[in-house]
């Protein structure tokens, strides 16, 4: 192996390839049977559960609990499917320690709750294990539906479409189905390509059309789609990235957070993908976290994640934070980026010091930085769109926008948390909207 994690620049293969299987494996692998059943004996199986409350696709979880004690696992993934279909996913990333884990009883007398999302994986990947599909269609009603966008709200609609009867054709600018869950999720969450996997147990629902490689905009309007379908849903996710308003922020060596996880996670081979030694994530979301994370687990020697405000508001759970810092990613807060230094490449970020309120102290500091992430936010492209509210589709109800027979939901729609969870929900909900407008 040439290339260590000392070696200056943006290189490849940086550790070997026993060192790359194991940082990238299952972050919490999957609960074994005896272990699952452990776990659903400290449910207290309340019946007003603070948990379902706080799930954004209101889950029956002490149900699906009590199911998996009694050893039918495969009835507690029906009741979390019911609800969320993409519950196999959420189980690996959804934020449980600020949802459903942090409104459970247990947390609030012990401090330690039911291991609520990786029971719900223990029942979904049994399930989908076994190749079930536990929903069929309706009968068919006739009607031709457009799902523009296959993340995780498009799929969401999609299937509950499908299963009232009607014909769903999804289309989606990239070339695998999936949005966020497919590109924009660290690998060492969801190992195994389980997110393709969970497209193609989806679609086992039968009556979805995936039609690739069209984008909104690029390929076709929206006046288009509209007229060839009785009703369509938006769920494009937002596909523009905020940029740090410096000068020569287009140096060799800066990049967008989403397109490095991306590649990420599309590459076969982890070996050949490209890190720096020192390198520099300027952001506090969750995709800031992924890629500072990745980043190290790739070989970087040094990788530092900056934010502009307290720790208190990075949109990053403090579950989240404290994994980066476990994984060595250094994290600076009330710091925003000032100026970019290098000849050609960058070479150094410079950064300013904020107080609380983001007014600058006049403090200075620099980091040397070969490799740079811009993780500040994403935004809606396209012009072709409904009505606005801010940077967002304006909607109202279950996702109905400003035009009729056009609804809208996940992270292109106003008033979301920009969770999957969430996305799945307004999915499903749009769903059932369309639905009840369409057949009266």
């Amino acid at each position: 192996m040439s290339d260590t994690s000392l070696t200056p620049g943006i290189v490849a293969g940086r550790l070997d390839a026993k060192a790359y299987a194991e940082n990238f494996s299952d972050l919490h692998p999957r609960l074994q049977g005896h272990e699952a059943h452990v776990a659903a004996d400290r449910c207290y199986f309340c019946h007003d559960a603070p948990c379902i409350a706080a799930c954004p696709t209101e889950i029956d979880i002490p149900l699906f609990i009590r199911q998996i004690a009694t050893g039918t696992p495969e009835a507690a993934a029906e009741t979390i499917l019911s609800q969320n279909i993409l519950g196999g996913m959420c189980a690996r990333v959804c934020p449980t320690e600020t949802l459903c884990e942090q409104a459970c009883v247990r947390e609030a007398a012990e401090g330690k709750p039911v291991l609520i999302g990786q029971l719900q994986r223990y029942a979904t990947d049994t399930l989908m294990e076994a190749g079930t599909h536990p929903f069929t269609r309706a009968a068919p009603t006739g009607k031709r539906i457009a799902v523009v966008g296959a993340g995780p709200a498009g799929l969401a609609c999609a299937h509950r479409l499908a299963m009232k009867g009607h014909d769903v054709t999804m289309y989606d600018g990239r070339d695998k189905p999936g949005g966020l869950n497919e590109y924009g999720i660290a690998a060492y969450k969801t190992v195994e390509g389980f997110a393709e996997r969970e497209v193609e147990w989806l679609l086992k629902i039968g009556g979805i059309t995936v039609e690739t490689g069209k984008r909104l905009g690029r390929d076709m309007t929206l006046a288009e789609v509209k007229a060839a379908h009785d009703a369509v849903f938006l769920g494009i996710g937002l596909g523009g990235v905020n940029a740090l308003g410096l000068e020569a922020e287009d140096k060799d060596g800066i990049a967008n957070a989403v397109d490095f996880i991306a590649e990420l996670r599309q590459t076969s081979d982890l070996t050949s993908l490209p890190v720096g030694r020192d390198v520099v994530v300027i952001g506090g979301g969750m995709t800031a976290v992924d890629a500072a994370v990745q980043a190290k687990l790739l070989g970087a020697l040094n990788v530092s994640l900056v934010y502009r405000r307290g720790r208190d508001r990075m949109n990053a759970s403090p579950y989240e934070q404290d994994l980066a810092a476990s994984k060595g990613v250094r994290i600076i807060t009330n710091a925003q980026p000032v100026a970019i230094h290098g000849n050609g490449a960058v070479r150094e970020i410079e950064f300013e010091y904020t107080d609380n309120d983001l007014t600058p102290t006049g403090q200075t500091f620099r980091l040397a930085a070969d490799q740079v992430f811009k993780a500040i936010g994403q935004t809606l492209e396209g012009g072709d769109l409904p009505e606005l509210e801010g940077r967002k589709i304006k909607v109202s109800g279950a996702g109905r926008t400003s035009l009729d027979g056009v609804w809208a939901g996940g992270d292109c729609a106003a008033g979301g948390d920009d969770l999957t969870v969430t996305a799945v929900a307004q999915g499903r909900d749009a769903a059932e909207d369309i639905h009840a407008s369409l057949m009266g």
